[in-house]
């Protein structure tokens, strides 16, 4: 990915919350109908953050840190349950000037203070240590930074995947990228996104992820959870089971983890071509599918 010069845009959400939007990427960085509502449901509430917290320890990592309000709910939540418990926090970021923008346009200023006293210094100096939290920011493409984790040997409890959509983000939704978030998990790890697109799910599984949906706010089809083992997981509906049996199951990829976002989509295009899988139009006739086409 290279460096991104494009204008951020600050936009409300229904909630009272502000997100920006991306003239790079040509997206909101959060749904329209909150912000603040979508990093709670979709990120938080889908993958049992408060209970974990009982835990006493959590490892948490943070794909496509943004703003930092995934960061920031997943924080408060902790706070909330067991403020004694130790947490190491690992954000992946492109952009510096989005955590940047969340400080200087006064974004997080909703959020509790301790919470605030975090992410400040994460934005600007891509580190906290304070015990019980320590917290980093790698920033530029996530695709290298992961590997940097895996590495490490790095494993999360729970994992926030949250890039630009698919259609405007290819790089960070490939079987190879993936894989390589998926070696971050820990055994019994959760992990969380907002995208229920077939080609994503089919690199989910392709990792060895058991999949299932959750609500994703302000939007009309379910978002996703995938952990190591099925047990617990809601079932996919048999819309959704038929989904993956269509083109549009055909994955993104990236085997050098370096291509362009033209190059991936073209790749994705010609394998579809190729593919003896079912029409995505005959799967969205037979359920009259609200999918939006680019999924």
């Amino acid at each position: 990915m290279t460096l991104l010069t494009g204008a951020l845009t600050l936009e409300p959400t229904a909630d009272g919350s502000f997100t920006l939007f991306s003239e790079d990427f040509g997206e909101w960085f959060h749904s329209r109908e909150g912000a603040y509502t979508e990093a709670y449901t979709t990120y938080v509430q889908a993958t049992d953050l408060a209970q974990l917290a009982h835990s006493g320890q959590i490892t948490l990592l943070d794909v496509c840190y943004g703003l930092g309000y995934n960061s920031a709910a997943a924080l408060t939540t902790l706070q909330q349950v067991n403020p004694g418990a130790t947490c190491h926090l690992v954000g992946l970021e492109l952009d510096p000037r989005v955590p940047q923008q969340a400080v200087t346009r006064g974004l997080l200023s909703p959020w509790p203070a301790p919470v605030q006293r975090v992410l400040a210094p994460l934005a600007s100096a891509g580190v906290y240590q304070q015990h019980p939290l320590t917290a980093q920011l790698y920033l530029g493409d996530a695709r290298q930074t992961i590997q940097i984790l895996v590495k490490q040997g790095f494993q999360a409890d729970v994992i926030f995947l949250d890039p630009f959509s698919p259609p405007h983000c290819p790089e960070l939704w490939t079987v190879e990228f993936i894989q390589q978030v998926a070696d971050c998990l820990a055994p019994q790890g959760r992990l969380a996104t907002y995208s229920c697109a077939a080609a994503v799910r089919t690199a989910l599984g392709l990792a060895g992820l058991a999949l299932g949906p959750t609500l994703a706010s302000g939007r009309r089809w379910p978002g996703t959870l995938a952990q190591w083992q099925p047990l617990g997981l809601a079932p996919l509906s048999p819309q959704e089971q038929e989904h993956l049996l269509t083109r549009a199951a055909v994955p993104y990829r990236d085997p050098s983890l370096g291509d362009s976002a033209d190059h991936i989509r073209q790749r994705r295009q010609q394998e579809q071509a190729r593919s003896s899988l079912t029409p995505t139009s005959i799967w969205r006739k037979r359920w009259l599918a609200p999918y939006p086409p680019s999924i």
